[in-house]
């Protein structure tokens, strides 16, 4: 394309004037050319910073635990066992007699004494026995009065040859025959004196009366089999539960050693202590088909804590760990490689320790190896800790003290 000498003039004039207000406008020029510098380098710090964010990731949050010391104390080691209460004797009450039943002295659930008079039966019959027999015994014993008298006659005229020896011994012979039945008399006055003395019902142990069996008014028998009530020995009593066979070396070497075993007794669920007795006696055979073997346990019973054929739940101390690291029982854990348990250390991280749980007895655990005395065990909250996670340690609360303390006296 040509152009014209007029229009390169007029283009010339153009560029002219616009070179002319850029130099005199400069400065308007340099600051916008700083607000894009400026504006970029904003835009681009905030990728970055963000990026830098995205990399990083969120910060890990603290989880808050309740951890508590390992202490350095003796730990109990109990075998335990579900038992029966067994009274040492239980009595049913029979006549010894048989009569009418016309008085009963005792209240149902009574606790009575050895020799309190529980009943009465009609006495009248015996009576009439026993007057029976003093009697016949009068009777007998004159005549052998008489025949006594005779026989020191028979002496007398024997010796001056006036009777005849056979007529001596026959009067011998009579006085024997006669204090014999004199004697005899005098077994049926004891009789019925001994009977109207069964009329008088009386205990024959201590112990608390059951319910009655026989109202007032009946005729009793000495061959009922019911009898008249049933009296049961509280104090002391025993206790009888089984224990695993593979416990019983250990108890024998103990029972060798000489003292007493400690045993208590608990309720079904574990939670009051009931009473404190000693072991009494081992059965003498393994049952074969539990493989356990039955122990008896007596106890002093002076508050009738135990009842006959309670069931309660016996822990038999049989060892004393001195100087073991206990820990609650809570902080054990248990995952493919074994039991652990989660430790913070100084700087409020968790770690995971390996730990060998030797015992797990009354809410404690003593740990054979793997922690010391002194180190922080996670017992609450371990369900969301992980290796390095930071604790964020809480004080325990009153109601998890109150259970953990519960639990480590066996209440």
């Amino acid at each position: 394309m040509t152009f014209t000498p007029e229009v390169n003039e007029k283009r010339d004039m153009s560029k002219g004037a616009r070179d002319g207000w850029l130099v005199r406008h400069w400065w308007i020029v340099l600051l916008v050319v700083c607000l894009i510098g400026a504006g970029a380098y904003f835009l681009f710090a905030k990728k970055q910073s963000g990026a830098s964010k995205q990399g990083e990731g969120p910060a890990t949050p603290m989880v808050p635990v309740v951890a508590v010391e390992a202490k350095k104390a003796a730990f109990n080691l109990y075998i335990n066992g579900l038992g029966s209460v067994t009274p040492v004797n239980t009595i049913t009450v029979h006549t010894r007699v048989d009569g009418q039943l016309m008085e009963v002295l005792y209240r149902e659930g009574q606790i009575v004494s050895l020799g309190d008079l529980l009943a009465r039966l009609d006495p009248r019959p015996f009576e009439v026995q026993l007057t029976q027999a003093e009697g016949q015994m009068a009777r007998d014993v004159a005549q052998l009065q008489n025949a006594r008298l005779d026989l020191e006659r028979f002496q007398v005229l024997w010796k001056q040859d006036s009777v005849a020896k056979q007529q001596l011994d026959t009067q011998e012979a009579l006085v024997r025959q006669l204090e014999g039945t004199v004697k005899n008399d005098q077994g049926q006055i004891d009789s019925a004196k001994l009977n109207l003395v069964y009329c008088q019902i009386t205990a024959p142990i201590s112990g608390r009366v059951g319910l009655r069996l026989v109202d007032p008014g009946n005729i009793v028998h000495v061959t009922d089999t019911n009898g008249l009530v049933v009296i049961t020995q509280l104090q002391p009593i025993t206790i009888i539960f089984p224990i695993p066979e593979d416990n019983l070396p250990q108890v024998l070497a103990r029972l060798k050693a000489g003292g007493p075993l400690l045993v208590e007794a608990y309720d079904r669920e574990m939670r009051q202590r009931l009473a404190v007795g000693s072991l009494l006696t081992i059965d003498n055979q393994i049952d074969p088909t539990t493989g356990t073997v039955r122990l008896k346990a007596i106890f002093p019973n002076e508050r009738n804590e135990l009842f006959p054929n309670q069931f309660v739940n016996a822990r038999l101390l049989v060892d004393v760990r001195r100087d073991a690291t206990v820990v609650p029982s809570p902080a054990i854990q248990r995952g493919p490689q074994g039991t652990f348990v989660y430790v913070v250390k100084a700087d409020r991280t968790a770690t995971v320790r390996p730990v060998t749980v030797d015992q797990i007895q009354g809410g404690e655990a003593s740990i054979r190896t793997g922690l010391s005395p002194g180190e922080l065990v996670v017992v609450d909250g371990a369900e969301r800790l992980r290796e390095g996670t930071r604790a964020d340690l809480r004080p325990q609360s009153s109601g998890a003290a109150e259970n953990v303390n519960t639990q480590q006296k066996g209440y």
